[in-house]
Order: C-alpha cells, then sequence, then structure tokens
C-alpha cells in the first residue's frame, strides 16, 4: 500500500515550476502507459498554459492550489482550490490564472 501527500507534492512542484524556464513541472503519481488510470500532478506558474491538446480518456482536474482556467472550443471553466473540473471530452487547453498546482486524472480508454 502506498500513501502520498498531495499538499507536499504540491508545494514540491511550485517549487520546481518557479525554476524551471516552462514555468511547469509534473510527476506521475500513479498509473503510465501500461495503466487504464493515470493520475498526475501539474504545477504551473502564473500566466503558463497547457497547450491544446486531445482528450485521451475521461479526465478530470482537481485545483490544489491557485486558480486555473479550463478551455475547450468556446467554453471556458474555472477553478479554484478544491474545484473539480470535468474535462470536455474535446480538444481542450489548460491556463494557470495564478501560480497552480493540480491533480489531473485520466482514464484512458481503448
Amino acid at each position: 500500500m502506498q500513501k502520498l501527500s498531495l499538499d507536499t507534492k504540491a508545494d514540491e512542484h511550485l517549487e520546481r515550476a518557479a525554476a524551471a524556464s516552462t514555468g511547469r513541472s509534473a510527476e506521475t503519481l500513479y498509473g503510465g502507459r501500461e495503466h487504464t488510470l493515470r493520475q498526475t500532478l501539474l504545477a504551473l506558474r502564473a500566466g503558463t498554459t497547457l497547450a491544446e491538446h486531445e482528450n485521451p480518456g475521461e479526465s478530470t482536474v482537481l485545483v490544489l492550489r491557485g486558480r486555473v482556467r479550463l478551455h475547450s472550443g468556446d467554453e471556458t471553466s474555472e477553478g479554484v482550490a478544491g474545484d473539480l473540473l470535468v474535462v470536455p471530452p474535446a480538444r481542450h487547453s489548460l491556463e494557470a490564472l495564478e501560480d497552480a498546482a493540480a491533480l489531473l486524472t485520466v482514464a484512458r480508454t481503448a
């Protein structure tokens, strides 16, 4: 059995994102290519965007710190710490409106 502190991981990756030239840091905490479920901690400096990309399956973004905006087509949804954003099954992007950390959960479809 494994236990992780999302608070500790969020703090760690926010520090890494602040030092990175890309303004972001990420770590897969569970799963990966060999699993259906994958959970990845993302940290983004304010103003950083994860460019538009396809949705590989059902996914959600749990905002742990800061404020983010999820874009998909003409729709946007903002989230703050404690909010769970459901990612639409379409191309989308994620923008950090403030320094932010989030847990991305993806269940890949076959």
